[in-house]
């Protein structure tokens, strides 16, 4: 008679260990409530650093734009609205849901990365900040910023090898050692990690782009060239982190998030965002690319036409020289007499 009392004991018993283990498991998760698709456009949290980073940068460039001296002429709208894309991205990346879920899902803080790499250098360098502020020195503090630009460290600095490893280099660091997770723990690491990003991608832009100053003018092929090794190196991490163990597995298991995907599925995610991604974002930099180099050979094109339009008109007169018509009727091409296109062009 005493076994059902003491069986309906220890289901009650088991009943309240359950529940008492799903209160514990719902108090122990802490972060931003589940990510839908409404929260994508109304989650939003207020950074000091990246606010006031968005000032500095949108408010100085503004400043400078309205001091610029006239007779440095006009200033292209385009560069303004790409340098404020620029500053508008860091504000998306720093305080809308990025930053709100940056430190609860994978893929959100690998769009974060990506972003900073790739999307937000690309935008500021093609803003020309550094013309910008050639224009506003005086002119011995310009020419000591264009001695500085190119001095041979500058050179050495920017030198297409060193620009390659130092662009592929960073997302590799931080994804396959412990400061990945580190960058999750510290607010300050994730800070120093997001300026290092941001930093290097934009030395890169500023070197291959060439908008503004740079210490060096490497043939565009060149640039193409750096741009398929960076793909390589995001389909090397993407592949290490799609077949590798999980990153940050601690700090993740110890969140206890119980919405979306999976710790796997997240760093899947994670991995596509920075192999796919950083290609998608190379295509409009191919673009920009091609048309610096399409414009520049125009411009020489241009300028070697004149030139050789003014040696011809200076050029006296032979005797016993062919009918003008005959010249008018076959003028000289500007190939004719360059040294590296006369011959295999030559008239027959």
């Amino acid at each position: 008679m005493r076994l059902p009392a003491r069986t309906d004991r220890l289901g009650a018993a088991r009943s309240v260990a359950g529940v008492a283990s799903g209160v514990v498991a719902a108090l122990a998760y802490a972060g931003p409530p589940p990510l839908t698709l409404a929260r994508t456009f109304t989650s939003w949290r207020f950074t000091p650093g990246v606010a006031t980073t968005v000032a500095a940068l949108g408010g100085g460039y503004g400043v400078g734009l309205r001091r610029r001296p006239e007779r440095a002429g006009p200033w292209p709208r385009g560069r303004t609205v790409c340098f404020g894309a620029g500053v508008v991205s860091i504000a998306l990346v720093g305080m809308s849901f990025l930053g709100v879920y940056d430190d609860t899902l994978f893929w959100v803080r690998a769009v974060q990365n990506i972003v900073l790499l790739m999307v937000t250098p690309m935008l500021l360098a093609m803003g020309a900040p550094i013309t910008l502020l050639r224009d506003l020195l005086p002119e011995p503090a310009r020419a000591r910023l264009s001695r500085m630009l190119h001095s041979r460290a500058a050179r050495v600095a920017t030198f297409p090898l060193i620009v390659t490893v130092v662009l592929t280099l960073p997302l590799l660091v931080l994804y396959l050692s412990p400061l990945y997770e580190l960058t999750l723990r510290n607010a300050a690491a994730s800070a120093l990690a997001g300026l290092v990003l941001a930093t290097t991608g934009f030395v890169y832009f500023w070197t291959r782009f060439r908008i503004d100053p740079a210490p060096r003018a490497d043939p565009y092929g060149v640039t193409l060239a750096i741009t398929i090794v960076e793909m390589i190196g995001d389909a090397v991490l993407g592949v290490v982190l799609w077949l590798g163990p999980l990153v940050a597995a601690g700090f993740y298991t110890a969140l206890s998030r119980d919405w979306g995907p999976s710790l796997r599925n997240d760093q899947l995610l994670g991995a596509g965002v920075l192999w796919i991604g950083g290609d998608v974002v190379g295509l409009p930099f191919i673009g920009v690319v091609f048309a610096r180099m399409t414009r520049e050979d125009h411009r020489r094109a241009a300028v070697i036409d004149a030139e050789l339009d003014e040696l011809e008109a200076a050029r006296p007169a032979a005797p016993g020289s062919a009918d003008p018509g005959d010249a008018a009727e076959h003028p000289r091409l500007w190939w004719e007499d360059d040294p590296e296109l006369s011959q295999r062009f030559r008239r027959r």
